[in-house]
């Protein structure tokens, strides 16, 4: 698979605040809320860190930490179970999830 010159993978450098607050206009698949998808596509896509940013942004914007997926299931509980996951979720506690 080849490698597009202006998508080089950058591992390590810092994101700016923008490159964090793009995971903001995340739009969802049909049947999907878009606050949850927002914040699964961060959860996937950031580093813990820069995870924490993202929360802080998406909650100034008034944004949902408690919304759910199709199932009924906050981020908060879709991750529980994940081994990485630790980081995440005491963000999002941080954030006011329940």
């Amino acid at each position: 698979m080849a490698t597009r010159k202006d998508k080089k993978q950058v591992i390590g450098e810092e994101l700016t605040d923008a490159q964090v607050q793009r995971f903001l206009a995340a739009e969802p698949p049909a049947g999907v809320d878009r606050d949850f998808h927002c914040l699964e596509r961060a959860y996937r896509g950031l580093r813990a860190h820069d995870f924490e940013r993202f929360l802080g942004f998406f909650v100034a914007a008034g944004r949902n930490v408690d919304a759910t997926d199709p199932r009924g299931h906050t981020l908060a509980a879709v991750i529980a179970g994940h081994e990485a996951g630790a980081d995440y979720r005491e963000a999002l506690t941080r954030a006011g999830a329940r």
